[in-house]
């Protein structure tokens, strides 16, 4: 199906990184209030800041990462990042102050609403909703796929899903974003949909989206920007999950504009996009024509 092509262009990285130095599975990108970048990769430096240009501002996260994967910074400016190898949420402060960790290191188990000790089963991403609570999808691994919520303070509220293709199951929920009303849209990746619920985990409506959806980002006019995994396709959706655009030459491929695995995107303040590419270690940087 042929989609309307968006006003946007691939260009080449613009990143001032330190001497040296490079990325390595480059797998999480954002932005913070000022539209500083941030990006997550699998290397020295796991977590790193760049003014809106590309120009590095501080590297943080030396070895507490083995296995980065999901970034999203609150309204806060709190930076939120998952680990899926060590089992853990990382709440750091602007400043990059380690605040919260959630989940063990190096153990894995399943979540129930009794008993004091927590275990994660690779979470990929944490999410901070429009109330503070946290929502954090696990789904990676061989573990349970579900979406955990907890309050401001790191405390356990409830889980929903289970693995499976029904409404409200799950086969590796990979990203979240909220709408202006509250409600949650998952990307629920191996079933190749979008799922939509509330806060307390009802079941509200579903969308297809072939190809693996892997990343999600709800811009301010209520569209979510949709990077589609190992198909490189990068798309806009409303809200039912109909898709209003795709970025022509988006897919895949090791040249400008092509991934390996489109895994994450952003949508910054000047309305540039970026997605993190984890196989061409790369963050893929988008332009209006």
């Amino acid at each position: 199906m042929e989609f309307p092509p968006l006003p946007y262009v691939a260009v080449a990285e613009s990143f001032k990184l330190p001497p040296g130095m490079n990325f390595r599975g480059t797998s999480g990108v954002a932005f913070n209030s000022k539209g500083n970048i941030f990006v997550i990769h699998r290397g020295l430096m796991p977590l790193m800041e760049f003014d809106p240009d590309g120009h590095f501002i501080r590297g943080f996260g030396e070895g507490m990462f083995e296995r980065s994967h999901g970034l999203r910074i609150d309204a806060q400016d709190n930076i939120w990042a998952t680990d899926v190898a060590a089992n853990l949420v990382y709440k750091f402060n602007p400043s990059g102050r380690l605040e919260m960790v959630l989940g063990v290191k190096g153990h894995t188990g399943e979540w129930h609403p009794f008993g004091h000790l927590r275990l994660f089963h690779e979470p990929n991403e944490a999410v901070v909703g429009p109330s503070g609570d946290i929502f954090v999808l696990q789904g990676h691994g061989k573990g349970t796929s579900c979406v955990i919520k907890f309050d401001p303070d790191g405390n356990f509220i409830k889980s929903w899903g289970s693995n499976g293709k029904g409404p409200g199951e799950f086969d590796l929920p990979h990203s979240l974003v909220f709408d202006a009303q509250g409600l949650l849209y998952i990307a629920d990746r191996k079933n190749e949909r979008i799922q939509v619920f509330d806060a307390d985990g009802n079941y509200i409506r579903c969308s297809q989206h072939p190809g693996a959806p892997c990343g999600l980002f709800m811009g301010d006019d209520q569209h979510i920007w949709l990077a589609a995994g190992h198909t490189g396709q990068i798309m806009k959706l409303d809200l039912n999950g109909k898709v209003v655009g795709m970025i022509s030459g988006a897919g895949q491929g090791k040249t400008p504009g092509k991934y390996g695995e489109a895994h994450y995107i952003a949508v910054s303040p000047r309305d540039e996009i970026f997605v993190a590419d984890t196989l061409n270690w790369r963050i893929q940087k988008y332009v209006r024509e």
